[in-house]
C-alpha cells in the first residue's frame, strides 16, 4: 500500500472509532452568535477561500464569544512560542467566561484531535507547529467542525480552518517549514492576545477558512 493510503486509512480508521472523552459537553450544537460585531478595517467584502486579509489593528476588540462558548485548547510542544500561545488562550478564556478544555496532544496526535472533536466543543483552538500536518491531514474529514491555528497555518486550509499569523510565524507544515522570517521572538503575549482575539472573532462573525495576517498596533 502506497504512504499515502496507508496514512489515510489509518486516519479513517481512527476516525471511525473516535476516542471517547468523560469531558465531553452534552451534543453537538450550532455555532453560537457573535456578541458584538467587527470594526471598521477588518475586513472589505467576503473573501475569497484561502486568502489572506489583514485587518486593521483592533478592527476585532468588539467582538467576543457568548458566555459559556465551548472551547478545546489543543496543543502540544512546550518551547517559547507554544508557551505564550497556550497562556494567551487561557487568559483570554478566562477574561471571556469561555467554557475551555485543554487536550495535550501525545507522539501521534490524530487520536488526540479526534478526542478533542468528540468533546463536541464549537472551537478547537491549535497551538504548536507539531499539530500542522495532522491537522491537514483529519480537518477536511470533519468540515463541520470549526478550527483555529494560532501561529501557524495550513498550506491548503478548508472553509473550517481560519488561521491567524504575522511577520515572525507562518510555519506551515507539509514539508515547507517556518519561513525565512520565522523569530520565535515575536511570539510576545501582546501579538499572542491579539492572534486569539481576532481569530476567534472571525470564525463568530464567519469569516473562516482564511488566514488572518496582523499588524504590530501603533
Amino acid at each position: 500500500m502506497r504512504p499515502f493510503l496507508r496514512a489515510s486509512a489509518l486516519v479513517t480508521a481512527v476516525l471511525l472509532t473516535g476516542c471517547g472523552s468523560g469531558d465531553a459537553w452534552p451534543e453537538p450544537r450550532p455555532l453560537p452568535p457573535a456578541v458584538g460585531a467587527l470594526g471598521a478595517g477588518f475586513v472589505t467584502g467576503t473573501p475569497a477561500p484561502e486568502a489572506t486579509i489583514t485587518p486593521a489593528p483592533g478592527s476585532w476588540d468588539g467582538v467576543r464569544p457568548p458566555v459559556g462558548y465551548r472551547v478545546v485548547l489543543l496543543t502540544k510542544g512546550t518551547d517559547a512560542p507554544t508557551t505564550a500561545l497556550v497562556t494567551a488562550v487561557k487568559e483570554w478564556a478566562g477574561a471571556v467566561d469561555a467554557d475551555l478544555r485543554v487536550v495535550t496532544a501525545g507522539h501521534d496526535p490524530v487520536p488526540d484531535i479526534v478526542k478533542a472533536m468528540d468533546m463536541h466543543p464549537d472551537l478547537i483552538v491549535s497551538a504548536g507547529n507539531d499539530l500542522i500536518d495532522p491537522l491537514a491531514l483529519v480537518t477536511p474529514n470533519h468540515l463541520d467542525q470549526q478550527f483555529l491555528v494560532v501561529g501557524a497555518e495550513l498550506a491548503e486550509p478548508t472553509h473550517n480552518v481560519t488561521s491567524v499569523d504575522w511577520a515572525g510565524a507562518s510555519f506551515r507544515g507539509e514539508g515547507l517549514g517556518s519561513a525565512s522570517t520565522y523569530d520565535p521572538a515575536s511570539f510576545t503575549a501582546a501579538r499572542c492576545a491579539d492572534a486569539i482575539r481576532a481569530g476567534v472573532a472571525a470564525v463568530l462573525s464567519k469569516l473562516t477558512g482564511i488566514v488572518i495576517w496582523l499588524t504590530p498596533r501603533q
